[in-house]
């Protein structure tokens, strides 16, 4: 069977780290897959001439003013909305947006000074809005049945049941990875679903469902860190970033100020994603159903997840950049929806650039560490200085994907301008602040398998075996509680905890890797690798999640509830 792009079935399953495979014969044979490149997806192929790179100019994304400041706190409002934008140059691709701008605007926030920020719905289908790496109380944390529903949206009728009431769409089911009642929302307070007209999903009678607005409170009393904020709406995740509900989210304070890093602009913020583009300029994406309104999953040689085959940058296309020859901090996220990235710095003659990293998903690290070559998983993101002081003026310096093929090898470009003065400086000592928990102060160890799984009578994602079930306690454990989780995997996932940073005890019942260091929110694991990682769950008590951040194999099942008492 050929899809539609000439991409063989075998070729798709293949790319998509032999999906079949898995749900077949189980973790023992992926042990072997290990050995395959570093993809779990399968490529979209562009219906558009792409432009050559390096030659539209890195954007980046502006801060948003907050609206007041009064008693220590700050107050923002976005608007999601619909709007058209020039990603490729002399075509017009419409995106779903905050504030009419992919990525979204950043916000600039202080440790320990609490903002809300007022979200409203102007777009066609219900939203929910999840910061990233947040310490965040439960109620504004983004828990994907606490829908914001758009103007006008139709309430559905209760749907009783659960087994016994299957929502069936033939051959296809095996892309729908939900519950046999399929999936929804429920207002705690109306007891009436609120979910999508075709009343997928499961009740969910803690669900807190508003009209048209939502505040989201976020204390950040946490270490200074870039987060993002993106939408995390049950089932639609996926296709929901994919049309640009994204932004960034950075937190300072006054001992990561007074360490002399690189700032102002020589500290550039880059958001990587992947994306196709439709014939006439709009985002292609392999959805079940393009309206996003009843129907989740994606075709079937993207069940594994949907990688594109233009690399943007903060929204544009293969961007460059003009510095000065001096170091710079770029604060790195991958925001792709399942491309894996192994990111090198390279000067036109050959030679290799250090990135000496200095923070990991929830700040920085104890003391730098250099690489020439950065892996970075979907939501991962990384804290880097480059010096681009021995590159001769007029040099360009690419950054290159050592795990893409043709135009996905390429990120993006900086071109030395100027010779400049650099006072900033990379301490030996970034933090003393990190957490020093010991696997001896563990309450107890937890072991979870990340694989494909048979759901509905086709393939789908679990943890555990089970699928997501909003109404269903996976995890529970005490407030202040240390434990160490031992995560597993067929194929590759990026495991990301709602709530708490952890730290990476070990891959393989080996040391962790160089690029494991410091406080992480989200770790990638390879084909037939067990990590082994210790948080203590503190901050709040209440309905949190984990889940894999590949974001078709979130949508279609694969996350878990965790509750903290």
């Amino acid at each position: 069977m050929r899809d539609s792009r000439g991409m063989t079935r075998r070729q798709a399953l293949g790319i998509g780290g032999a999906l079949g495979l898995v749900a077949a014969t189980g973790l023992t044979s992926a042990a072997a897959l290990a050995r395959r490149p570093s993809a779990t997806g399968a490529e979209l192929r562009s219906a558009v001439p792409l432009p050559p790179p390096f030659q539209v100019p890195l954007p980046i994304p502006a801060a948003l003013k907050p609206v007041g400041t009064s008693g220590g706190a700050d107050r923002y409002e976005v608007t999601q909305r619909e709007a058209t934008a020039e990603i490729l140059p002399g075509l017009k691709t419409p995106l779903w947006t905050y504030n009419g701008t992919f990525p979204g605007p950043t916000i600039e926030s202080r440790r320990g000074r609490p903002i809300t920020v007022t979200h409203r719905n102007e777009l066609p289908v219900p939203t929910v809005v999840h910061l990233h790496g947040g310490r965040t109380p439960a109620a504004s944390d983004g828990y994907p049945t606490d829908l914001v529903l758009p103007e006008g949206w139709r309430e559905a009728p209760m749907r009783m049941g659960s087994g016994s009431e299957q929502s069936t769409h033939g051959s296809d089911m095996s892309m729908q990875m939900g519950h046999d009642s399929g999936h929804g929302t429920q207002d705690a307070n109306a007891a009436m679903r609120m979910g999508d007209d075709s009343g997928q999903g499961m009740n969910d009678p803690r669900a807190v469902v508003t009209k048209l607005t939502r505040d989201y409170t976020f204390p950040l009393d946490q270490r200074p860190t870039l987060l993002w904020y993106h939408d995390h709406r049950m089932d639609f995740t996926a296709p929901a970033i994919w049309r640009g509900l994204a932004g960034l989210h950075i937190v300072r304070d006054d001992a990561e100020d007074a360490l002399g890093l690189p700032a102002g602009p020589r500290e550039l913020p880059l958001m990587i994603t992947d994306r196709a583009f439709a014939a006439d300029g709009g985002l292609a994406y392999p959805s079940l159903d393009p309206t996003l309104r009843e129907r989740p999953g994606v075709r079937e040689p993207y069940l594994a997840g949907v990688l594109g085959d233009v690399i943007l940058v903060n929204g544009a296309p293969w961007p460059v950049h003009e510095v000065d020859a001096a170091r710079y901090r770029l604060r790195i996220l991958n925001a792709s929806n399942a491309r894996h990235y192994e990111l090198e710095a390279v000067t036109d003659d050959g030679r290799s650039l250090d990135l000496v990293q200095i923070g990991a998903d929830q700040g920085l690290l104890a003391a730098p560490v250099t690489h020439k070559v950065l892996p970075i998983a979907p939501a991962e993101r990384y804290d880097v200085v480059v010096d681009f002081a021995g590159v001769p003026i007029g040099g360009r310096v690419r950054v290159v994907n050592r795990l893409g093929s043709g135009r996905t090898r390429d990120v993006m470009a900086f071109r030395v301008a100027r010779k400049a003065t650099d006072d900033s400086r990379v301490p030996g000592t970034l933090s003393t602040d990190l957490p020093a928990w010991r696997r001896s102060d563990a309450v107890r160890v937890r072991e979870f398998a990340f694989r494909a799984g048979q759901m509905n009578s086709g393939h789908g994602w679990v943890i555990g075996g089970l699928p997501f079930d909003p109404a269903r306690a996976d995890v529970t454990t005490r407030l202040g509680d240390v434990e160490v989780w031992r995560l597993i995997a067929d194929v590759h996932h990026p495991v990301h905890l709602h709530l708490v940073g952890f730290r990476v005890l070990s891959r393989r019942g080996r040391a962790p890797l160089a690029h494991d260091a410091g406080l992480k929110d989200t770790v990638s694991l390879r084909p037939g690798e067990a990590v082994e990682i210790i948080t203590r769950f503190d901050g709040y008590r209440g309905r949190y999640l984990f889940h894999c951040h590949n974001a078709e194999h979130e949508d279609m099942g694969m996350m878990a509830n965790l509750e903290i008492v």
